[in-house]
Parts: C-alpha cells; structure tokens; sequence
C-alpha cells in the first residue's frame, strides 16, 4: 500500500511535513519489517507530494511496492518552500520515530538516504542521531567532515559522480576521508562518467536498496 500524508491529521507533524510511506503486499505490523527513509533534492520541495514519486525510493515503491523483492517500509517526507533538511532535521528525526512506531517496523533495521540536498541531510541527520540508523547513503553531497567521528561506528556507502558540476566531487572525499580516519565503515562509489544525477544508476544498477534493507545494528 502506498499512504500520501498531505498534512493529515492522522500525523503529529501535521502542520510541518508532507510525507509518503510505502507498505509491502500483504502487510502485517507483526513482520517488523526494515524501515527505508529516504531524502528528496531542492527540486522536489514544496507542497506537491507527486513531486516525491519522480526519483528514487518513492519512485520504485509507489510504481512497485515489492520492488525487487524486498518487504520493507518506505518513508519519503517533504520539504517545505524555501527550506532545507537541516531547518527540519529534528522534525525528520520525530517523524522516523513516529512511522516506525506506526507500521511496527524493526528499529534495528532503519537506514537513511538522500540525493543532493537530500545528501547533505542524510549527513547532517546522521550526525546528530547516529545510533538510530543501521546504514546511510548519501548521494552527490557533502557535510561537516570535522564532525564525522561520530559516524564511525556506522556502515555508509557514499556515491558520486566524478563530473558533477552542481555540487563538487570533492565533497564526498572530505566525509568519506574524515570517516576513514576514525577507522570508520564507509564504501565510496564514484562514477567516473556522471554529473550530479548518480542516483538514477545507485538505486537501479547496484544492489544499494537490498543493502539498506538489509543492513542491520
């Protein structure tokens, strides 16, 4: 099932978010199913949650909700007009707790990701709260490396386009460099052919959703 939270009622955030959860074929809360939260880009802000179901998690499980086979839950909220993740970091942070608690998913197995803008959130979330997460991946994006200590403990897989003239390869190095440095779990996939869209190749051309899914504290 596929549920578009317009700011319901049904939420606590409801004057804040718009969202999408996506549940498998025959779901049942006693599964305790992975929990899969996803980051949109500055391109799919604002108040039209159709916009959320062009790339990426929402994409493939709005179209397919037992995309490639994997029972899992989906959460894709929405950034207001004019905003950032980091405005509404702490509201993402309730609003995992929430739908987690909800759909009863399985709080060892909730993993992050996020494109562009949405990148930047997945570092910045993940640094304030890193023991909430089994896995992040964090696409074409960047954060504050001197910070990164303490995503050491944390399987990341980070992903970019060598060519990317929106924002710079460099930046992933930085995070990715910094997490190395502490000992840290990180994978660094780089594609030596692509500009800013890596994400469309990530989901569709690795096995990155069956790693998040599966991926667990």
């Amino acid at each position: 099932m596929v549920y578009e939270l317009i700011k319901s009622i049904d939420s606590k955030l409801s004057d804040k978010l718009n969202y999408i959860v996506t549940t498998p074929a025959n779901f049942s809360k006693d599964e305790r199913l992975p929990l899969i939260v996803f980051l949109h880009g500055a391109g799919e802000r604002g108040d039209d949650i159709n916009k959320l179901k062009v790339y990426c998690v929402p994409k493939l499980f709005c179209n397919n909700q037992d995309y490639n086979g994997e029972r899992v839950i989906t959460l894709s909220p929405q950034c207001p007009h004019n905003y950032t993740w980091y405005d509404f970091k702490w509201d993402v942070i309730d609003l995992i707790n929430e739908v987690a608690e909800k759909y009863n998913a399985d709080k060892d197995k909730i993993s992050l990701c996020g494109i562009s803008m949405g990148g930047f959130g997945t570092w910045e979330i993940a640094m304030q709260v890193p023991n909430m997460f089994s896995a992040i991946a964090p696409i074409c994006s960047g954060g504050m490396s001197w910070r990164a200590w303490a995503l050491a403990k944390l399987p990341i897989r980070v992903y970019h386009g060598r060519r990317d003239s929106t924002v710079p390869f460099a930046y992933s190095e930085l995070m990715v460099n910094a997490i190395k440095a502490q000992g840290g779990n990180v994978d660094f996939i780089a594609y030596d052919d692509l500009d800013h869209n890596c994400w469309d190749r990530a989901f569709e051309e690795t096995d990155l959703i069956h790693w998040l899914a599966n991926s667990e504290k």
